[in-house]
């Protein structure tokens, strides 16, 4: 209702003020507050749901980062890495031909690289049981090849003097392997610890009788990998990643001897490492006193 007022005209009375809220300026009518808070909730879940798609996203990133320092081994024949995340496709089809079990596909700790095959020589090496190189044969898309397509540069250091030869196949017509890039390269990490450089010898399996490794032996079967724990070994200078790796002329020991008879040695990488691992694997010292870093370049010895 409205007043009359003695100097002037009716103003409206309070209940009808109440009633009625002021028009904002430009003459658009407020929302009401049951709408205003609805569409609060609905700014906040948008926010919060583009937070987590976000968040999700670069996800994939913080594994990436922070394995940036320790890459990934990949199989042999695998393209550069951006190149071989890229084109895999994430089937399989490598780890089920690997007679040894050495490759594995990621976990989720990968981020992009989630169900990507990769080696952990620690854990099981690549020791080319296979003869072939079969990784390389059941790829479906070209991530793992014997040779780069001519549009692919070969990083500097990475090709191989000439294709390897594979000890257990040396009294083979052809002993070599079909690979020239490495994956890696061999590094003596910790030679303080090496069992070869403190004169020490070796007896009993390389990694103790839990581990769970395989390796094949030529004198036991050229073609059946066995435990390494089945396996054990009696040094009086322990040159196991020496004798045990299956390339040849890719690591030797350096013996000197001192004046009283005493011996100790050193592992030397040399040109023709491919980045097995088993070096890494074989090595009876925990933690190893070797290790094949990934994408490593040779860059002459050490």
């Amino acid at each position: 209702m409205s007043q009359e007022t003695e100097s002037g005209p009716a103003v409206p009375a309070e209940s009808d003020a109440a009633a009625a809220p002021r028009a904002k300026k430009g003459g658009a009518a407020p929302r009401s507050n049951a709408r205003a808070l609805e569409a609060r909730r609905r700014f906040i879940r948008t926010a919060v749901m583009s937070t987590g798609v976000v968040g999700a996203g670069l996800a994939g990133y913080l594994p990436v980062a922070a394995q940036a320092d320790n890459p990934r081994l990949r199989p042999p024949g695998a393209l550069d890495e951006n190149d071989f995340l890229s084109s895999c496709i994430k089937c399989g089809q490598c780890v089920q031909v690997c007679p040894v079990e050495a490759i594995v596909l990621g976990d989720i700790t990968d981020g992009f690289g989630l169900g990507v095959p990769h080696i952990d020589s620690r854990k099981q090496a690549c020791d080319f049981s296979c003869d072939a190189v079969q990784c390389i044969l059941a790829c479906p898309t070209g991530s793992l090849v014997y040779r780069k397509p001519d549009f692919l540069k070969i990083r500097p250091g990475a090709e191989l003097a000439h294709k390897p030869v594979l000890k257990a196949k040396a009294n083979d017509p052809e002993p070599t392997l079909n690979l020239i890039e490495r994956a890696g390269l061999a590094r003596l990490s910790r030679p303080e610890a090496c069992l070869a450089t403190q004169g020490k010898g070796f007896k009993g399996p390389a990694r103790g009788a839990d581990f769970t490794g395989q390796m094949r032996y030529m004198d036991v079967d050229r073609w059946a990998p066995i435990p390494v724990a089945d396996h054990p070994y009696e040094r009086d200078l322990c040159d196991l990643c020496v004798t045990e790796c299956p390339i040849q002329d890719a690591i030797r020991l350096e013996v000197t001897e001192a004046a009283d008879g005493s011996k100790r040695g050193i592992p030397v990488v040399m040109e023709q490492c491919v980045g097995c691992g088993v070096c890494e694997m074989i090595c009876p010292v925990e933690p190893t006193a070797i290790v094949v870093d990934s994408r490593a370049v040779w860059e002459g010895e050490a």
